[in-house]
């Protein structure tokens, strides 16, 4: 293997990594090892039409990437002004506390705005969990779908 094809495998472990964490864009990572280890194959492995199927899910990953969550959150009754709070104070949070805050500041902001415009505590508590493991679930389709792309590159690259 050329030195471009192991760059190739190690931007999918990052895509993968990037799935999990929030403002890493693990599709678009995905879709970028792809495209590079088919570059440095002389476009010649894998063939064509895994190349296309690959894409497709590097790009269905940042379609969940960016509306996994708030889909979550209006299937639960949000307000789409509750899940623009809650996406703002989640990423103010992320550079406070992580990963953890993110989830904690949606979760949180959507129980507070939600409980001010309606103050129905368990309504409240239920669109915030829905928000909550809407964003969880996201994560998780993430992790799955850049960890399918990874596994295809490595199964391609050692046949």
């Amino acid at each position: 293997m050329t030195p471009l094809a192991w760059l190739a495998l190690a931007l999918a472990v990052v895509a993968v990594i990037g799935a999990a964490l929030p403002l890493l864009p693990g599709g678009a990572l995905s879709v970028g090892a792809v495209l590079l280890y088919w570059w440095s194959t002389g476009y010649a492995d894998p063939s064509a039409a895994l190349v296309a199927v690959l894409v497709a899910v590097g790009l269905l990953t940042m379609v969940v990437d960016y509306f996994g969550g708030a889909i979550a959150a209006r299937a639960g009754g949000a307000s789409v002004a509750t899940t623009a709070a809650a996406v703002l104070v989640g990423l103010l949070l992320l550079f406070v506390a992580g990963p953890v805050g993110f989830v904690i500041g949606v979760a949180a902001t959507v129980f507070a705005v939600e409980f001010a415009q309606h103050a129905d505590a368990e309504a409240s508590g239920r669109v915030a969990l829905y928000a909550t493991v809407g964003v969880l679930a996201s994560t998780a389709v993430q992790v799955l779908l850049t960890g399918t792309v990874l596994v295809a590159l490595v199964v391609v690259a050692l046949l």
